[in-house]
């Protein structure tokens, strides 16, 4: 299975966040072919035995891509799950894209252990397209290690990638990725489509496209709904029962333990990213920013206090080991039904409303995020991953197009339905009342994502976020204070912008190219 590890360190053998389902149409079929431009007359010749791009597009559909028992489940209609009108796959021009590239190759890189499934995922594409995928297979415990090695060589064995997007400004930066804005309008990808923030995090790097959005995650809290209503006297309301981090910290000490085994709330506290990413969560709401706008850290201010200090209350009433916990413990415990609240991802909502993965099917309600007292509503874009092509591509354009067809609208909401944790982006997607049906936390995260909070996409950012967490963790088991930690995690950080060029002339981003995508939120109304 194709695994989109959010947070899989090239350095770390992290367990996978979540699989691709084989149903999910995600990525690649092999090909012996070699990877060559072809001519206009190859092209055609190709083009020619090519089956009609209507029927081939008929197949994409829910009743062939989403799972027989979801369907099932859900009452699912043949009805898209989409706007037709806004997925891509729909509105290009197929035989345009015969006419010029059928026949070529696209090399596209893989984690190992993905290749077989993967071999399935792009069959339509090469229908549409008539141009083959030859899968590049990387081991997954070093995919960043080997990437780089190739890209620093100068004769990548791929024209394409898809990888954690904290690491875009590492293979941006150096000029290893190829711009792809004239690609996106040749070929008229819905840019307009995506959300602000995973568009600008994900796609640009010092406003230049470098990627199309892929797995377009957001962190969320979510709680049980049985507790929470004998705890209440009612029904939870997703904007008001909980409204505040003071509020959370109540309710998860007062449903600590009501229940044995039940933790009051689930935390990701593990040594590196994992206790960052809970950290950014809280303390951006309370007006965190990482940077100023000289690129000096600045997070050991009283905002970042802020949110280890509430990080350091909730944890009195955290799940067992939460210490060491990073996804895969927090999804086992929330799914098992041994958590009251958790702080995670949105696809602990999708994932817990099936019951093949949960045992807390219909007993959950995913809430938008509290806020922090002087702070502002900011929920927190974190991880995720981006589709890109490579600056020695032999054949960039037929990578586009087929980064653009795994990435298009249908093909993401239909991963959605699947629950396999491969998350849409689109805002005709997240809007879309059929994908509500199937998704519960789709209304809230799609009404949250025009407030995100987002981390800057820079060159040894991922190292960055491991060292504060480090650090997080050492004052979250008692060694150190929570002033400590964050004072800590400014050198560390400072010296890493250091070495990677950012006080000495030109830095490698500019903080103007960043600086819209860090917040989307300002001055809008919230949206409840």
């Amino acid at each position: 299975m194709f695994r989109n590890n959010k947070g899989k360190s090239a350095r770390l053998s992290d367990v996978s966040r979540r699989s691709f389902l084989k149903s999910s149409a995600a990525v690649g079929v092999t090909s012996a072919v070699a990877s060559t431009m072809g001519s206009p007359f190859i092209a055609k010749a190709f083009a020619q035995d090519l089956r009609d791009p209507a029927s081939i597009l008929a197949d994409i559909s829910v009743r062939k891509y989403v799972r027989e028992d979801y369907q099932k489940l859900y009452d699912m209609s043949a009805d898209p799950l989409w706007d037709p009108g806004k997925d891509w796959i729909r509105t290009v021009d197929w035989e345009k894209v015969r006419s010029e590239l059928a026949g070529t190759t696209v090399r596209f890189a893989i984690g190992a252990a993905d290749q077989e499934s993967a071999a399935e995922g792009l069959v339509p594409f090469e229908e549409l397209s008539g141009i083959k995928v030859e899968l590049v297979p990387i081991p997954d415990d070093s995919f960043y290690d080997k990437a780089l090695a190739e890209f620093i060589s100068g004769n990548a064995s791929f024209d394409a990638l898809q990888f954690f997007s904290p690491w875009l400004g590492d293979f941006a930066a150096p000029g290893f990725l190829a711009p792809l804005d004239d690609y996106a309008k040749k070929w008229g990808l819905p840019l307009d489509d995506f959300y602000d923030t995973y568009r600008l995090n994900y796609g640009f790097f010092n406003g230049v496209m470098y990627g199309i959005p892929f797995d377009c995650d957001i962190q969320m809290v979510h709680v049980r709904k049985t507790a929470m209503e004998e705890l209440l006297g009612g029904e939870v309301d997703k904007s008001k029962s909980i409204p505040t981090y003071d509020e959370l910290i109540r309710v998860s000490s007062e449903l600590n333990n009501v229940q044995p085994g039940v933790a009051g709330v689930g935390l990701m506290a593990a040594r590196g990213f994992w206790s960052t990413y809970t950290w950014e969560h809280i303390a951006a709401q309370a007006g965190m920013m990482l940077f100023d706008e000289n690129w000096e850290p600045i997070f050991n201010n009283d905002a970042g206090m802020k949110g280890l200090e509430i990080i350091l209350e909730l944890s009195k009433n955290a799940n067992e080991g939460f210490a060491g916990a990073g996804w895969p413990e927090n999804r086992a415990a929330w799914l098992g039904g041994q958590l009251a609240t958790n702080i995670s991802w949105q696809d602990s909502g999708t994932q817990a409303m099936r019951p093949d993965q949960s045992q807390i099917v219909g007993d959950f309600v995913t809430i938008y995020e509290p806020r922090i007292e002087g702070g502002r509503f900011a929920p927190p874009n974190i991880a995720g991953s981006t589709s890109c092509v490579s600056a020695a591509a032999q054949n960039p354009e037929g990578a586009f197009l087929m980064l653009a067809f795994l990435t298009t609208a249908s093909i993401m909401a239909m991963n959605e339905a699947n629950a396999n944790g491969v998350a849409p982006g689109y805002r005709s997607v997240l809007n879309n009342p059929r994908l509500q049906a199937v998704s519960q936390p789709a209304k809230v995260w799609g009404d949250s994502l025009d407030h995100a909070w987002c981390a800057p996409r820079l060159p040894g950012m991922f190292n960055m976020e491991q060292a504060i967490g480090n650090e997080i963790n050492r004052a979250v088991v008692g060694q150190i204070t929570a002033k400590e930690a964050l004072d800590n995690g400014v050198a560390a950080v400072r010296k890493i912008m250091d070495d990677n060029g950012f006080y000495s002339g030109k830095p490698p981003v500019e903080y103007a190219a960043a600086a819209p995508g860090l917040y989307v939120g300002e001055g809008k109304p919230l949206p409840f």
